[in-house]
């Protein structure tokens, strides 16, 4: 069994055992519209591939900003803690052009990068007001399983073949995990919630040799407003 799942199925598990305790318990769907901010140049992994396409394409990692969307299924654990699973989605594609060459009729030589995720979370929060009061605070951790897809589209220079432009597209995917911590507020009603929430994750994964780095890193913070349905009782 790969190493990567066993913290996936002992949480699984764990859920598994604790959700018939709880069931008659006020639960929540949760649904969440943000803004991801990626990690920045400073703080990405060793051999981050956005740090090394920088040092020869124009563009910035915060380019990488995107519209993140999600949802959660919350269940409470007694007063003061609650259990959540968890998906979400963000996707950007930023255009860029070498920063030192054109092309033999000196037009731009033009890519565009492209990153998509959709990261699973599983989660435990602690409150400490408790969960009759309406003013909710909240902090908690967790794992994320995080699917992701990073491609590069459009003209290459072949530097071991006189600077030959060739038109190519370059496609990496698969699965990585990391932490989660998250941090936020909400009121809660009898059968709506509103809040906000900030989350940091951290993952990282390994590419193969047709990029200029060898790892993506796919953390960062992700500012959330989020509205919630309860049900249950």
């Amino acid at each position: 069994m790969h190493k990567r799942l066993i913290p996936v199925l002992v949480l699984a598990c764990t859920v598994a055992v604790l959700v018939p305790a709880t069931v008659s318990a006020q639960q929540t769907v949760n649904f969440s519209l943000g803004l991801f901010t990626p990690r920045g140049e400073d703080a990405r992994v060793s051999g981050d591939v956005l740090n090394a396409n920088r040092t020869f394409l124009f563009f910035d990692v915060s380019d990488f900003k995107s519209a993140s969307i999600g949802g959660e299924w919350l269940v409470p654990f007694g007063e003061f803690f609650e259990g959540g699973a968890g998906i979400g989605f963000t996707r950007r594609t930023v255009p860029t052009v070498y920063t030192d060459f054109v092309d033999t009729d000196g037009s731009e030589i033009e890519q565009e990068l492209r990153l998509r995720t959709v990261p699973f979370s599983f989660t435990v929060r602690a409150l400490p007001l408790g969960q009759s009061n309406p003013f909710q605070p909240y902090l908690g951790v967790g794992l994320n399983v995080v699917n992701w897809r990073y491609s590069e589209n459009g003209d290459f220079i072949d530097f071991n073949n006189n600077r030959e432009v060739f038109r190519a597209s370059y496609v990496a995917n698969g699965t990585a995990t990391g932490p989660v911590v998250i941090g936020g507020v909400r009121y809660g009603g009898e059968t709506l919630t509103a809040g906000g929430e900030i989350r940091y994750s951290a993952a990282k994964a390994d590419l193969p040799i047709d990029f200029a780095g060898n790892r993506i890193d796919l953390g960062g913070w992700t500012y959330n407003f989020t509205i919630g349905v309860r049900f249950g009782r």
